[in-house]
């Protein structure tokens, strides 16, 4: 296996996009985040937020019914659209022309949800971030994955990607699976975990930010929502992987040296995207 790239503040600078004083909302980029499911509304909240956060000019949230009032209470910056289900996506369906959509955090394996995904990855064609359920739903139907735009970004944890790549014997084998696997089907995929590694077909990257504060429940919405943010704004998916990952991890950095380990929680990552973004602005 060739030596990964090292993803640092140095590397990121390279193509980091300043704030344009300039600008307003209507070019900072519009992100559709599709999530939630009947007790898994919060994994869209935490994945809407940060994509707000993350400097995305509009960001809009396709949920079921159920959600509705609990995105409009949790983000009231987000604009929230509802399929016909009250308890799952059964059909995504927007008017709305996004620069980015994220999709999966939270929707659920439901049959009716699984049929809306294929019938919505027949018809997109935004640059797409794909997540949690959604990324278990193309596991399970793998001709799927010929519809995905080139350079759709995958960010499974390392139990998804398992499901999505097949077993490894080693951790050559598994980088080996995951390469193939990227240049086959033209993705990139967000290896999470420690330490966080993307691959893009015969690039490597290795992470250099982010601890075991991580390790939280909802941690991978709030990185769902950062990448789709970023592309949105305009970045390159190769640029909004690279910079997703380790704003996500100097989050951690930040915040940990406040709440500890054991007491960092996701939304204790989106409140400190901000100092994240100071450290690059400095």
């Amino acid at each position: 296996m060739k030596v990964p790239l090292q993803i640092t503040k140095q590397e990121i600078l390279t193509f980091y996009k300043r704030p344009n004083p300039l600008t307003h909302k209507g070019i900072q980029g519009h992100a559709l985040i599709i999530g939630g499911s009947y007790g898994k509304i919060g994994a869209a909240v935490l994945a809407s937020k940060a994509c707000i956060k993350s400097g995305c000019g509009l960001v809009t949230a396709f949920t079921p019914k159920c959600g509705y009032q609990i995105m409009q209470i949790s983000i009231p910056e987000a604009m929230v659209m509802t399929d016909q289900s009250e308890n799952c996506i059964t059909k995504i369906d927007f008017s709305l022309v996004p620069q980015a959509i994220g999709i999966g955090p939270g929707i659920g394996q439901e049959q009716r949800t699984q049929i809306a995904l294929f019938e919505f990855l027949k018809n997109n064609k935004s640059p797409l971030v794909l997540d949690a359920d959604a990324l278990n739903i193309l596991s399970n139907n793998k001709s799927w994955l010929d519809l995905l735009p080139e350079n759709t970004i995958l960010t499974p944890h390392p139990k998804e990607l398992e499901r999505i790549v097949g077993k490894w014997s080693s951790e050559i084998d598994k980088f080996e699976k995951t390469i193939i696997f990227s240049e086959r089907y033209k993705v990139i995929i967000v290896m999470k975990g420690a330490p966080t590694f993307i691959i893009n077909q015969s690039k490597i990257y290795q992470n250099t930010t982010g601890n075991a504060a991580l390790a939280t429940a909802g941690s991978g919405d709030v990185l769902t929502g950062i990448i789709t943010s970023l592309l949105a704004q305009g970045y390159l998916p190769d640029q909004a992987a690279r910079l997703g990952v380790f704003l996500h991890g100097l989050t951690a950095d930040i915040g940990v040296q406040k709440t500890g380990y054991h007491s960092f929680i996701a939304s204790d990552s989106i409140k400190n995207l901000g100092k994240a973004f100071l450290s690059l602005d400095s």
